[in-house]
């Protein structure tokens, strides 16, 4: 018997792989998250959401109840009652439960698992661009050296290869001419505004947008924070008015009683841009109506509700045009098929030079973060 062939028979132990069962409380914990996320953060209703669906599908057993649930959440951080003193969570206030930082960064998480899928390893994560010169990444291309190339960019073995083509073996030396470098690419950074429709209509005909649309922001904050960390972006929500929300609030997002001031939105979008430092900067715009609201100089709305008024689709057009004077490129993504709205989306875009889908909800998350991707492939 070979040496080969006695450590292969003293060395391998084969046992049957036997899967790990997951836990009643990360079971019950995922179909928690999807109710909180459609509650808009309100624990009771979906505690009330999972008796329910207890009642008709078993969730939970003799050994794990409802009970028990809240307690493993209250223990592990995720809620706490309103009443807790600050960094105690001790869960023995009699307050209503409240979601703590944990939680809301656990639905941003399965937010992105849900929508994406689980991101691949992409070492350093930075959007490349097509601009060569001193940059910060190799991308495999040689030249000759330059006055002013960093010498941390000379490519040594194709160096030598090129002094004892020139100079011999016998009189190996190496001279400014012979120097090759490699080219690099910057890593571009980008400025991201979304823009969300808060309007009634998101609830409208028995269809909901807007979770969706939370779940949709919520992945693509988390995307950006793991993969793109020096990239930013800025969540704004618009109805009658637009405003700015934090990420934390994301969860708790609700559609109002409003009509849709797509103008508004698009001024503070572009305002919170200009202050950016970033090159690249743009904008996405998450709807599923018209534009129906203006606020005019004396403070008061103008609304019209029927069709598309020509005010306000000028003044909508108007501000698509001073986005790309501005080089803000706009990607509406209309999640409504009415054929005079995808008329005046069309016309939207063409004013702007951006980009437009008209798509269902299901498509919605992976047609943002296809473009996302795309977006960063921009020169500086």
């Amino acid at each position: 018997m070979t040496n080969k062939q006695r450590n292969f028979q003293q060395g391998f132990t084969f046992s049957k792989h036997v899967p790990e069962e997951i836990s009643h409380f990360d079971r019950v914990f995922d179909v928690f998250k999807d109710l909180l996320t459609h509650t808009s953060g309100d624990i009771e209703e979906a505690f009330d959401w999972l008796d329910m669906l207890d009642k008709e599908y078993d969730i939970f057993t003799d050994d794990y109840t409802l009970e028990d649930f809240e307690k493993d959440l209250i223990k592990r951080g995720y809620i706490k009652k309103e009443d807790d003193s600050e960094g105690g969570n001790t869960g023995t206030g009699n307050g209503k439960s409240i979601l703590t930082a944990k939680l809301e960064a656990a639905l941003r998480e399965y937010a992105l698992d849900q929508i994406f899928g689980k991101l691949k390893k992409s070492g350093i994560g930075n959007h490349r661009t097509n601009k060569s010169g001193v940059g910060d990444e190799r991308d495999g291309e040689n030249r000759n050296f330059q006055y002013g190339d960093d010498l941390s960019t000379v490519n040594m073995t194709e160096s030598l290869k090129n002094a004892q083509i020139n100079n011999g073996i016998s009189d190996l030396r190496m001279t400014e001419d012979d120097l090759i470098v490699e080219e690099t690419k910057h890593k571009a950074q980008m400025s991201t505004v979304l823009m969300i429709d808060i309007s009634h209509s998101m609830i409208l005909y028995g269809e909901d947008r807007i979770t969706p649309a939370k779940k949709v922001a919520m992945a693509l904050v988390e995307l950006i924070n793991r993969k793109y960390p020096k990239d930013s972006i800025d969540i704004i929500v618009f109805g009658n008015e637009a405003w700015p929300i934090k990420i934390k609030d994301l969860p708790y997002l609700q559609v109002g009683p409003f009509h849709t001031n797509t103008v508004a939105g698009l001024e503070l979008a572009m305002d919170i841009l200009r202050r950016k430092r970033n090159t690249n900067k743009q904008i996405f715009m998450i709807t599923d109506g018209k534009p129906s609201c203006l606020k005019l100089p004396n403070g008061e709305y103008y609304m019209n509700s029927v069709g598309l008024d020509e005010r306000i689709v000028s003044e909508c057009l108007s501000k698509a045009a001073q986005a790309r004077k501005l080089k803000i490129p706009i990607t509406t993504f209309m999640i409504a098929q009415d054929p005079y709205l995808r008329r005046f989306v069309e016309a939207f875009t063409a004013q702007n030079k951006g980009k437009a889908f008209l798509t269902g909800l299901s498509g919605l998350g992976q047609m943002i973060f296809e473009d996302y991707e795309k977006n960063r492939i921009k020169r500086i």
